[in-house]
């Protein structure tokens, strides 16, 4: 039956749209659990206010827009400047999920497959029956095996459901594979192993990070699925001062990974970056540190993009309601490919293209 089913989802994405998109590669990266907040007001003072003297001096500065620019300096240069950014509720703009749990698998789920699935309402290693994007994508002939998926939590072989998508997952504690790894490669593969973990199931982004920049500069592969997992653990241990800074570090992440796609021929004016997270937190001094459907602030959420078919809009400032189950088909959009899973999912964000 789930073959089945899969074959009618593959029909369906052989219908092309009419108007060819300039975007042959995309790449979506994901901040777990980076609420609204920090993003589009920067430190909070009150919650920072027993930080180091160098946290505080790195983040804490006069106005909202200077300290989330501190925060996340390409954000609010590059994307603010050259792309869209969506979510800032002071403007009445608002992203949220659909989902009612308001947690990392069912909000992934969301994301990749264009609809909250009830039944996906665990964090539990279970195949995910539900197809998405990439696992399409990967199974029409201008994309196959051009798809490849990382992640610091260990989660997304079954979020993905690697068993029946056969998608390139390198997450958790993977090491990379293949007879022609690099020798930074073979020496992540043995370092991961010899670095204290502070997290149970998720390694430090930098190893993500390094895992998918070797595995994009020697592949090329079209699509990419990039998820960097520091923020949320952190956040769930009360560290603010380490939730900040990982969060700078992330945004530093998307910097290096856009000036290389910039200067790289194969991505070069071809390749759309779409950036979001799977779910907010609690939005006041004393509950950030947790997201749940009983937290209120855990399903808002936001979104920023850059590439050659998105007119330039900066932060959007106009009252828009856009939700995280939109980004499938979005994504599908983008690369001129339909996409129409069998629960039906939200519409493509108009707005992103011109």
């Amino acid at each position: 039956m789930k073959k089945l089913i899969l074959f009618f989802v593959l029909l369906s994405t052989c219908v092309y749209g009419v108007a060819q998109e300039k975007t042959q590669c995309l790449f979506l990266v994901m901040a777990d659990g980076w609420r609204c907040n920090e993003v589009f007001s920067g430190a909070s003072d009150s919650i920072l206010a027993n930080a180091p003297d160098v946290v505080k001096q790195q983040f804490i500065a006069g106005t909202p827009e200077e300290r989330r620019k501190a925060l996340m300096p390409f954000i609010w240069t590059e994307i603010e400047s050259k792309g869209q950014i969506y979510g800032n509720r002071a403007y009445g703009n608002k992203v949220n999920l659909t989902n009612p749990y308001h947690f990392s698998y069912p909000g992934y789920n969301e994301i990749i497959t264009g609809y909250g699935d009830p039944k996906v309402n665990s964090n539990d290693k279970i195949d995910n029956p539900n197809v998405n994007v990439f696992e399409i994508l990967n199974n029409t002939p201008q994309f196959k095996n051009k798809v490849a998926v990382f992640g610091s939590w260990d989660l997304f072989p079954w979020i993905f459901n690697v068993k029946r998508s056969h998608l390139p997952v390198n997450a958790g504690f993977a090491r990379a594979e293949g007879t022609n790894l690099s020798m930074n490669e073979k020496l992540l593969n043995k370092l991961q192993f010899q670095i204290p973990r502070q997290f149970n199931g998720v390694r430090y982004d930098a190893f993500t990070n390094e895992y998918a920049r070797d595995y994009i500069e020697r592949e090329k592969p079209r699509v990419v699925f990039i998820s960097y997992g520091e923020m949320d653990d952190i956040a769930h241990t009360g560290d603010y001062a380490a939730y900040l800074q990982a969060g700078n570090r992330f945004d530093l992440y998307l910097k290096q990974l856009w000036e290389y796609i910039n200067k790289d021929p194969f991505y070069k004016n071809r390749t759309t970056l779409i950036v979001t997270t799977d779910h907010g937190r609690g939005g006041d001094d004393k509950t950030w540190t947790g997201h749940s459907n009983t937290l209120k602030g855990s399903d808002q959420t936001w979104i920023a993009v850059i590439g050659p078919d998105t007119p330039v809009r900066g932060e959007v400032k106009q009252a828009e309601q856009h939700y995280s189950n939109q980004i499938a088909k979005t994504i599908a959009k983008f690369l001129n490919v339909s996409y129409t899973p069998e629960k039906g999912c939200g519409e493509a964000i108009p707005e992103f293209f011109k």
